[in-house]
Parts: structure tokens; C-alpha cells; sequence
């Protein structure tokens, strides 16, 4: 990790300590008291639907601040992305300001900016999936330019009206999904939206520990997008308006736990490090040093959530 982001190796007491956590013969571990930390979610408004249980969104969202005692929910659709968001808008907001009339932690929206959903046949533009085998290498890259621009206005247009309906912020999340168009429309979102709603708390999770080159040309504040490690991916998020950073460091599923932790904090720490605002780690299937099975071993979840606090020094998760 050190040596692919260019960033600083843990230190020998951070190792050791890593070592300690990993090895605490307790089953849940936890952090130390005052190191306590803020959650914030991402489509946690999916949580029972994808139970098969027959609960409205409202329910749902109250169960998991009185039941779950969650520090902030998401509201989002089951398709969750922005594209296919703004076709039901008024019917969001509606649920937004119900919800806003009769619960006390903060609501968020979110949803994926998804790149992908504006190729045809379901949107405008030329798929560069299918331009990129073909040698069209330009073609390719003014298919994704012309992308950006309609995520952007969706974006936008889904965000104010969030806004309008009360909600406590926005969330973009899963940011660089489709590679460097990707992020670079998030960056351009959050921007616009920063300009427009100064005080409108902005998130950003990120979709892997470097961002992929689709297009490989985009740049943003002069700073190439493709290969842009957690870190600098932060400080374009901070420079653009974002309010909460959320680095996804990917999980080798060939390699250990205590592998897979130790390079989740080195690039974490550097994240930490790098910015002033909040750093929200990915930590779920996949992600944050967590295996890719559906139901996470809570052994895991809870070393991983301590060394990422406690080791990694992020402000959330």
C-alpha cells in the first residue's frame, strides 16, 4: 500500500497494535472510550426490502433510529442512481419531508452518479464498453464527455430538490464506479452544488482505492483523475466543496485478514492525514478489510472498524 500510493508505512508501534487487535482473544472488540465515532450509511433504505418484508421506507427509516440507534439514515430508491432518481423526484421529496416531520438524527439522500446507465440502449450516448475493443479510442472518450454532462444535470437537479424537500445533505456515493468520468463528474457536482446551496452538507464515497482510467485525459483543478490514489482523491473531494470523504479500499480476497486491515489503515491514515474534513471509511462487503461474503463475521467487522478508528485515525465509518 505504502509503495503503490507513495504514502507513509505504519510505524512499529502502529503494527503492534495492529497485531494486538487482531490477535485479542475477546470476540467483538471495540475502541477505547472517548475514541467513539459518527456513522453515516449508504442505500440503508433497502435493508428490509431486500428481507422480502413488507415495510414502507418511513417504517423502515424510524426502525433504524429507534431500533438501530443509527447516528444518520439514508433515504434512497432501490435504483440507486441519480439517472433514475430524477423520473420519481416529487415522490422522494414527499418521503423526504415525511420522514424529516417525524424523526430526530439527520437525513441524508443519496444515490450513484452511475456513468454507465447513459449509454444506450437505456440513455444517449455510445457505450465505451463496447467502443474501447473496437480501437474508437476518441470516440470512446467524447462518449463519456457527453455522459458527464447529462449525470451532472441529474445530479444537480436531484440534489436541489432534496434540498427544497429538508433534507440534511446529499449523498454521491460509489464515486468513480465507471472510472475517471466518474469522479470527475462527482467533483463537478459537488462543486456546482457547493455554489448554489453553501451550507448543504456534501458526501462522497468512493468506489475503489484508485480511480480507473476509462477515458485516461480527464483533469480536474489540472490533477489527472486516472490513477488517483484514496488519498489525493480526498484532497480534490475537500478542494471541490465535499464535506465528507469516504475512501473504498478494495479487499484481497486471496489474502488475510490482518493482510488486508494493515494496507486498509496505511491508506487510510494517509487520507486522514491529507485533508481537513471528515474521512468516513467504506467498511462493508469487500471494502474497508472486509471479506466478500453477505453476512460479515462480526469478528471482523468489529477489528476492522477499531483499527481503522484507532490505527488509521478516520473520523467515521
Amino acid at each position: 500500500a505504502a509503495d503503490r500510493g507513495k504514502i507513509s508505512e505504519l510505524t512499529e508501534d502502529e503494527i503492534q497494535y495492529l497485531y494486538d487487535i487482531c490477535t485479542s482473544r475477546e470476540r467483538i472488540v471495540s475502541v477505547e472510550r472517548g475514541q467513539e465515532i459518527v456513522t453515516t450509511t449508504d442505500s440503508t433504505g433497502r435493508f428490509f426490502f431486500m428481507a422480502f418484508a413488507p415495510i414502507h421506507i418511513k417504517a423502515e427509516a424510524e426502525s433504524w433510529e429507534r431500533g438501530l440507534c443509527v447516528d444518520t439514515y439514508e433515504l434512497s430508491h432501490i435504483d440507486y442512481s441519480y439517472k433514475q432518481v430524477k423520473m420519481i423526484l416529487p415522490n422522494e421529496q414527499s418521503t423526504m419531508e415525511s420522514c424529516q416531520m417525524d424523526m430526530t438524527i439527520p437525513l441524508l439522500y443519496g444515490a450513484m452518479p452511475n456513468l454507465g446507465l447513459y449509454t444506450k440502449p437505456d440513455g444517449p450516448v455510445d457505450s465505451w464498453s463496447e467502443l474501447l475493443p473496437m480501437g474508437k479510442i476518441a470516440e470512446a472518450r467524447a462518449s463519456q464527455e457527453e455522459a458527464v454532462e447529462h449525470a451532472l444535470r441529474d445530479i444537480v437537479y436531484v440534489a436541489g430538490g432534496m434540498y427544497e424537500a429538508g433534507a440534511d445533505g446529499i449523498n454521491m456515493d460509489t464515486v468513480g464506479a465507471s472510472g475517471d468520468a466518474d469522479f470527475l463528474v462527482g467533483l463537478m457536482a459537488a462543486e456546482t452544488l457547493r455554489e448554489k446551496y453553501p451550507d448543504f452538507p456534501i458526501e462522497m464515497g468512493g468506489a475503489g482505492e484508485f480511480v480507473l482510467g476509462m477515458h485516461a485525459d480527464l483533469y480536474y483543478d489540472g490533477v489527472r483523475l486516472a490513477g488517483l490514489y484514496a488519498h489525493k482523491q480526498a484532497k480534490l473531494a475537500q478542494k471541490a466543496g465535499v464535506t465528507i470523504f469516504g475512501p473504498a479500499i478494495n479487499t484481497n480476497c486471496s489474502m488475510s485478514f490482518p493482510w488486508n486491515i494493515a494496507r486498509v489503515v496505511t491508506f487510510v491514515k494517509a487520507c486522514s492525514q491529507a485533508v481537513d474534513i471528515p474521512i468516513h471509511v467504506n467498511v462493508g462487503m469487500g471494502v474497508g478489510g472486509i471479506p466478500m461474503t453477505m453476512n460479515a463475521p462480526l469478528e471482523i467487522v468489529s477489528r476492522a472498524s477499531k483499527a481503522i478508528v484507532e490505527v488509521g485515525k478516520a473520523d467515521g465509518l
